[in-house]
């Protein structure tokens, strides 16, 4: 592998870069992102970039660095996290912190979420430094940590404690979007312009208790047997966002024939949940674009095995829709669950009713110029990123982290999961398409 200090040609090589990021066993938690962070920081310094490096805790630090404009635009935001999730009892095919490039793909927990990112972003980043590149703005780059854990240490941090650091800007590029999504003979790039919001909450039932030796029926664990088996049955309400009616549309247009109209009914809440059945497995990624969701997590109880509970609680992973608040998924949840359901909410992070769409057409142009056959289309998110702790600075994010990638990568079951990978050839057409975007993005 290239030598990382050798940083006039490092960018030239985003995959190499991707590897050494991989070989930071960065697992959250505990995180202990500091030797990633420090390793960027050696890059960024040896190419004459000025950095400051911000941490509420010194094992979990931050980095932002800024190159000049010409003043012609407002400052760009390009930001990433460097922490990754667990590979505990996955079997992998190759080391997860090994980096192997191997197979055409680089190999490693990250390589998707998202030190792929990272390395595409770094990597424009320093040869805009490079090669003098005349920026129409400002461009800042922060690298984050404590993204997989809701941001505490990470971009809450910055934008509760460092807002000042991100004056004047109005556009972010961030996770997730810009991976292909085929469907018919066509080639799609989502690029996420919102994501639904978190509303964890807590479900209690009560019911008769007793000792383990004398069978209760009808207690609370039976009462939650049934709560579970509701949810299990049934989809809350049909919602259609704007942004989710743009994606559809977008996407009926570009098919066309029976295909474009069939998807094109997943706006029309008659009919919607009919055509998500249709649709197989597209369907179940379309679902939740279309409906606030929850999904059962964490079961509490007696810690006793011969103590029948009186009461028994699960938490609920519930995601609002852009638009919806908590009380709007206690009144759904209650239409299927009954009242006798105790309901609490346990963390809301509030997003952006709308997307600001002023800087989709740049992206896409953008996208249309990397593969001619692509076709950009927007993308409501049924996950959260640092995007939503942003956007109290009124920052719109993109999901923008292009990537070509083959007919046959599922990229959502690739992430997470054991042999997360990323084909080489795909980290190149990303750093290339971010450069792009350094270069006209006032436009």
């Amino acid at each position: 592998m290239r030598s990382a200090g050798k940083v006039s040609s490092i960018y030239q090589h985003p995959t190499e870069l991707l590897q050494r990021l991989i070989q930071f066993d960065t697992t959250n938690p505990p995180g202990n992102e500091s030797e990633c962070i420090s390793f960027i920081n050696g890059l960024l310094t040896k190419a004459g970039i000025e950095t400051n490096i911000l941490s509420y805790a010194p094992e979990r630090p931050n980095i932002i660095a800024r190159l000049h404009g010409q003043g012609k635009a407002s400052p760009l935001l390009l930001y990433g996290h460097v922490d990754v999730v667990t590979t505990e009892n996955q079997k992998w095919r190759h080391p997860p912190f090994e980096g192997k490039a191997t197979d055409g793909f680089v190999w490693g927990r990250g390589a998707l979420d998202m030190k792929g990112g990272v390395s595409m972003m770094l990597a424009a980043f320093l040869r805009a430094k490079a090669e003098s590149l005349k920026l129409p703005g400002d461009v800042i780059l922060a690298i984050v940590s404590d993204e997989e854990t809701l941001g505490n240490f990470g971009a809450k941090y910055l934008v509760e404690n460092h807002s000042d650091l991100f004056d004047g800007v109005r556009y972010a590029i961030g996770e997730f979007g810009g991976f292909t999504l085929y469907i018919g003979k066509r080639r799609f790039y989502p690029i996420m312009v919102a994501e639904k919001q978190i509303c964890w909450m807590k479900a209690t039932v009560r019911g008769l208790g007793g000792h383990g030796s004398i069978p209760v029926r009808g207690g609370a664990m039976a009462r939650l047997s049934q709560l579970l088996q509701q949810l299990d049955k049934h989809r809350l309400p049909v919602h259609v966002t704007p942004a989710a009616r743009l994606m559809f549309k977008t996407m009926a247009s570009a098919l066309g024939g029976l295909t474009g109209l069939i998807l094109s009914q997943l706006t029309n809440p008659v009919l919607t949940n009919s055509v998500l059945n249709l649709l197989g497995e597209r369907g179940h990624l379309f679902d939740p674009l279309l409906h606030n969701t929850v999904s059962a997590t964490v079961l509490h109880g007696v810690h006793k095995i011969n103590v029948i509970p009186s009461e028994v609680s699960v938490e609920l992973d519930g995601r609002l829709l852009p638009g919806y608040h908590p009380d709007d998924m206690i009144a759904e949840l209650q239409q299927i669950i009954g009242n006798d359901v105790k309901l609490e909410v346990i963390r809301h992070d509030l997003g952006p009713a709308a997307p600001d769409m002023g800087l989709f057409d740049t992206l896409a142009g953008i996208v249309r110029e990397v593969d001619p056959d692509g076709i950009p289309v927007p993308l409501l998110l049924s996950g959260t990123t640092d995007g939503r702790l942003f956007s109290r600075l009124g920052i719109q994010t993109y999901g923008f982290l292009p990537m070509q990638l083959p007919e046959d990568f599922n990229f959502v079951r690739t992430i997470h999961a054991a042999d997360e990978r990323i084909p080489m050839e795909a980290v190149d057409f990303g750093a290339n398409a971010i450069y792009k975007l350094l270069q006209r993005f006032g436009g």
